[in-house]
C-alpha cells in the first residue's frame, strides 16, 4: 500500500518529507516542505509510478500560521495506489514552485489556485486568472473575503473570432 511509498519517501528525502499518517481508508498522507516539492514529485513519478496528479486544490486556514496549505492528491494507475502531499504556505510568502514540469495536468490546477486562493505559482507556464476575469479584485475562496463583496464592473469584452474546435466549418 502507500505506507511503503511513505517509507521510501521517508527515507530519500528526510530533510523535507515530514510528519506522515495514514489516512481513511488507506490515503496516506505527508507535509512536504514547500521548495522541495517539484524534486519530491519527479521522484514519485520516475521511481514510484505517480503518473497522475488528478487534483491539485488549496486550503485556506485563516487565523492559523501558516494560513495556507496546498494539497497534491497523486494517483499510481498501474499499482492503484493513492498518497496526498500536504505543502504548508504561509500568507507572508505566498508562492509555490511549479509542478507542470512534471504533470503537465497540473497547469490548470495551479491556476485554480491562484485564482481562488491567491497563492501564486512560481516558474508556472501560464500564470493568468482561469475562471475569473482580469480585472477581478480578491480571491473569493479565502475565509476573509466579504461574503456580499462588489466587484467593479467592467466593459464587455468584443470577441472578434471564436475557435469552435474540429469538426466541419460549415456547422452551426
Amino acid at each position: 500500500m502507500s505506507k511503503a511509498v511513505i517509507d521510501a519517501l521517508l527515507e530519500r528525502f528526510p530533510d523535507a518529507v515530514y510528519d506522515p499518517y495514514v489516512g481513511v481508508g488507506g490515503d496516506d498522507c505527508a507535509f512536504v516542505k514547500k521548495d522541495r516539492i517539484p524534486e519530491v514529485c519527479r521522484f514519485l513519478k520516475a521511481e514510484r509510478g505517480f503518473d497522475m496528479a488528478p487534483y491539485i486544490t488549496a486550503v485556506d486556514y485563516l487565523g492559523q500560521d501558516p494560513r495556507f496549505e496546498v494539497v497534491y492528491n497523486l494517483y499510481a494507475t498501474q499499482a492503484n495506489e493513492r498518497i496526498r502531499l500536504r505543502v504548508k504556505v504561509p500568507e507572508s510568502d505566498c508562492v509555490v514552485p511549479t509542478v507542470t514540469g512534471v504533470w503537465r495536468g497540473a497547469d490548470w490546477f495551479e491556476r485554480y489556485c491562484f485564482d481562488m486562493y491567491g497563492i501564486r505559482v512560481a516558474g508556472h507556464p501560464d500564470p493568468r486568472r482561469l475562471l475569473l476575469y482580469e480585472e477581478f479584485v480578491g480571491h473569493p475562496l479565502r475565509k476573509d473575503y466579504p461574503l456580499r463583496g462588489r466587484q467593479p464592473l467592467v466593459p464587455e469584452r468584443e470577441i472578434k473570432d471564436i475557435f469552435r474546435g474540429p469538426g466541419p466549418a460549415g456547422r452551426d
